[in-house]
């Protein structure tokens, strides 16, 4: 069960996939970033923010967190790239669930996977940010193989407020979730999160 590499329906390289840092920033500085890295490096996806602390968040009251302690702390990897960009999964799996999450600030169209890993163990990941038309003919246990096309990047109209990217996380346990799981924690949420939310750059060997 190699992973398909990469997760994006554009091939992989060093030159086209560059890493980015988007630490501390707001949203619209956030966008900005974005931008001019893969015009600096002539990239086409920039990538990355695995346990990122960032600023992105404080505009939605998505993200307030329990006893008002705010999230900020990105448990999945950021994949940069323009609207339309067809997703892929990267490894045979069935759909566990899906939803279309309209709160500012969450998802947008999302897509959990489950997958049965050669060590007997059980393994989500989940997508985030896709557009609408991705969740179409999808429904919880169909059959997924490695490599084929999930659906696509959103508009920010559609993906939650975002500029166009792909939230890929991996979960060991959902807790009883379906058809979401966070995205971000707070501080104090942080040494189970990293546990249940493993780094998914080695996953992928990127």
């Amino acid at each position: 069960m190699a992973p398909v590499k990469p997760l994006l329906q554009i091939p992989y390289s060093p030159k086209d996939y560059i890493p980015i840092d988007l630490e501390g920033l707001d949203l619209q500085a956030c966008g900005v970033r974005v931008l001019t890295h893969l015009d600096d490096h002539q990239a086409q996806v920039a990538y990355g923010g695995y346990l990122e602390r960032r600023g992105i968040y404080a505009g939605f009251g998505h993200f307030g967190g329990q006893e008002n302690v705010p999230r900020n702390i990105h448990l999945g990897v950021d994949f940069w790239a323009p609207a339309g960009t067809p997703v892929l999964a990267p490894v045979s799996g069935k759909v566990h669930s899906l939803a279309h999450r309209l709160t500012p600030g969450d998802y947008g169209p999302v897509i959990l996977l489950e997958h049965d890993m050669p060590n007997g163990q059980r393994l989500f990941s989940l997508y985030g940010h896709l557009s609408p038309e991705s969740l179409t003919g999808l429904y919880p246990g169909r059959a997924i193989g490695a490599g084929e096309v999930l659906g696509s990047l959103g508009l920010e109209a559609d993906n939650g407020g975002y500029p166009p990217h792909l939230h890929f996380q991996l979960i060991r346990d959902l807790e009883g979730y379906s058809g979401d799981y966070p995205g971000v924690c707070s501080p104090e949420e942080l040494d189970f999160y990293r546990q249940n939310c493993p780094d998914p750059l080695p996953f992928l060997k990127i």
